[in-house]
């Protein structure tokens, strides 16, 4: 099965779930949280201590899941009322199929651990990027890795009609560079470490960040059970991102690392080089026009987009202005 089909299926049942399943309504206090196990972030620390069911004075579980289009779906049959770093793509394909889904906050952004990477051999970075005009390069089509892609051709200049573009996953693009089957890869995660042993990036994370390229996951919940339960949802972002300033306080690390590492099912050394390729912006940071004040409903836009261009989804929405809600963050804020 082609990534095509799975998405495309994925969009199919959704649509079919958020016709046949009612709102998510929690069961009397308790509500259910949907995570990843190997992605090391702050919250967990709070998650560990107890934290979340004091401060929202409700039992909360924690379900762990593998993507985040399996978290849409938990969402849209009701098993599931807010999810900790779901990825942007999954979610834009989501509210695309006309699941009613908002973006409550910024959870983590690692541009760092998202981007592209030339070969060594040809000795092109970003003061000579020009020069890819004609190259072959590895890209998995319609996601967040193609629209970084694009965007950083587009800023260099480069033609990508006059590229040799390769949809391929991250692992099979990070052996095409290795082997030196392709000029260039564009990819995440370990593939991309791999990738690098081969390589050097045009754009560091920062600067893709300057340019609006931004590479992040999301906390997302159903709109209507937000609206409903508004206040509770504010309490649970207050407490992520006391936990986030927490852990920007070096002197803190000691202590929190270790029940980060036992809750992400990771040992001490694995977590701390995750997740120091990690950023967790501020509540006033996230509020900002560079993140979910205007900038990243162009960008789910600029996703949605290039998803219908390779044709993995049907249609966009014409603005995903309504898929963000910072009522709540901005409460957890005090603003």
């Amino acid at each position: 099965m082609t990534a095509k089909t799975k998405l495309l299926g994925a969009v199919a049942g959704l649509a079919l779930a958020v016709g046949a399943m009612p709102a998510a309504v929690a069961a009397e206090g308790e509500i259910t949280v949907a995570y990843f196990l190997e992605w090391p972030m702050p919250f967990e620390y709070a998650k560990q201590k107890g934290t979340y069911d004091e401060a929202l004075g409700v039992k909360v579980n924690w379900v762990s899941f593998e993507s985040g289009v399996k978290m849409s779906a938990a969402m849209a049959s009701g098993d599931v009322h807010l999810s900790v770093s779901q990825g942007v793509p999954p979610f834009v394909v989501a509210t695309s199929a006309g699941q009613d889904l908002q973006i409550l906050d910024v959870a983590v952004s690692y541009a760092d651990n998202d981007n592209c990477v030339v070969r060594s051999e040809l000795e092109i970075d970003k003061d000579n990027a020009g020069e890819l005009a004609g190259k072959k390069v590895a890209v998995p089509l319609g996601t967040a890795a193609h629209y970084g892609f694009l965007k950083q051709m587009n800023h260099f200049g480069v033609d990508v009609a006059s590229m040799d573009v390769v949809d391929m996953d991250p692992p099979d693009g990070a052996a095409a560079i290795a082997q030196g089957a392709v000029d260039m890869f564009c990819g995440w995660g370990g593939s991309l470490r791999r990738a690098l042993e081969h390589g050097n990036v045009l754009l560091t994370g920062d600067e893709k960040t300057e340019l609006g390229i931004l590479v992040f996951d999301v906390t997302s919940g159903p709109a209507g059970w937000v609206a409903e339960n508004s206040e509770l949802v504010a309490k649970f972002l207050k407490v992520t991102a006391d936990a986030n300033a927490m852990w920007a306080d070096e002197a803190n690390h000691a202590e929190m690392l270790p029940l980060i590492a036992k809750d992400a099912g990771m040992d001490e050394e694995a977590t701390a080089a995750t997740i120091a390729t990690f950023k967790f912006p501020t509540i006033e940071e996230q509020m900002s026009g560079a993140w979910l004040g205007g900038n990243a409903q162009t960008f789910m836009k600029g996703v949605a987009d290039v998803f219908v261009e390779a044709g993995s989804i049907d249609s966009a929405l014409d603005t995903y202005e309504n898929a963000v809600n910072t009522g709540p963050l901005a409460a957890a804020g005090g603003m």
